[in-house]
């Protein structure tokens, strides 16, 4: 196997790393934050179920990314994925969650922009229009569950110790369903551009066999893990604790909301079952787990009265969605014109 495939493949791996280190916050940084959840134990839930979502169910939103633009030279890929990784990460080391998914699209559309690839402007409106959907979509969920729950708690009158350790065992739950429906999800940002190069031969292990995509997506969900153990902390202070103080139920509504919205927008079974009964559905497309957890709180908060939500905190936020698309594509513009010039190498066909 070619050894350069794996140095160009590099980039994705820090994407993968950076996904991690923002993301995992999305997915247990509520549970961590209200400290009913430890933080090794929601990183080790996290980490393995990321893979298994990465593996068995990401290749549906990996085909959306493909149609936007379709990155043919390994070294296009490389700094496709390089520029978002360096886009994500500047952000996270400003303690501000970003979307990886509007990294990796800002990249795409900087390679096709440098390379004259036309960019699929209805692929785009789509995928834009889930940033507006998703976490809209959220908020909804979390309001609904929120008024729910709250109504059933009042009834029921369950013990606060034994409702303590409800919460706790949902809590976990709801972290392994998150980085499950995570990797489905988002593993496309993280190796979508290599699949076309990807030099893996399938692989039979107790009469499962993987083909090379889902090599190449189990790879890039070890990134993902490494990002969880190693840089997620800073994250999590931001949305565990930063956005609005949350009870133990709450941060399991909002943990719940988002893995419902990431799963919907990752589940080709969904997607076909919805159709053979023509009923409406969505896009297979990565979406930010950032925008659906900070709907799902936004929407708790709404459900309150809007009291307790930091508003500055959220404009920050706001603000890197919007920066983080462009930062990503500049980056990439001029990275591929020091590849091609400076380094004579060839970016695209």
């Amino acid at each position: 196997m070619d050894i350069s495939y794996f140095i160009f493949l590099s980039s994705g791996l820090f994407l993968g790393w950076s996904l991690g280190a923002n993301d995992a916050a999305n997915v247990f940084g509520t549970a961590v934050g209200t400290k009913m959840v430890r933080f090794k134990t929601a990183a080790a839930i996290a980490s393995l179920f990321v893979i298994i979502g990465a593996v068995f169910a990401g290749a549906g939103a990996s085909r959306t990314l493909d149609e936007l633009g379709s990155i043919n030279t390994l070294p296009g890929a490389f700094m496709v994925a390089l520029s978002a990784a360096l886009a994500v990460y500047m952000m996270v080391n400003s303690s501000i969650p970003v979307s990886t998914t509007q990294a990796i699209v800002g990249s795409i559309v900087g390679w096709n922009f440098y390379s004259g690839h036309k960019t699929d402007m209805g692929i785009l409106t789509q995928i834009i229009s889930t940033w507006i959907i998703c976490p809209i979509l959220a908020g909804c969920i979390a309001i609904s569950l929120y008024l729910l729950i709250k109504c059933f708690i009042k009834r029921s009158k369950i013990h606060l110790i034994r409702q303590d350790l409800y919460t706790r065992l949902g809590l976990i739950a709801a972290c392994a369903f998150g980085a499950f429906a995570l990797g489905a999800n988002n593993i496309a940002n993280v190796m979508g551009v290599f699949v076309e190069s990807a030099p893996f031969h399938p692989i039979t292990i107790s009469r499962i066999t993987f083909n090379s995509t889902q090599i190449l997506f189990f790879i890039g969900g070890l990134a993902i893990s490494s990002g969880i153990f190693t840089y997620s902390r800073k994250i999590i202070k931001t949305i565990g604790k930063g956005v609005m103080s949350m009870s133990p139920m709450i941060a399991w509504i909002v943990v719940i909301s988002q893995s419902i919205v990431l799963f919907i927008f990752a589940s080709q079974g969904l997607k076909t079952l919805l159709t053979q009964y023509n009923l409406p559905s969505l896009p297979l497309v990565p979406v930010s787990s950032s925008q659906a957890v900070i709907g799902a709180i936004i929407g708790i908060g709404i459900a309150k009265g809007g009291r307790g939500i930091h508003w500055e905190i959220l404009g920050k936020i706001a603000l890197g969605w919007i920066t983080t698309p462009l930062i990503s594509a500049l980056i990439c513009f001029i990275s591929l014109f020091f590849l091609e010039n400076v380094f004579n190498l060839v970016v695209y066909h």
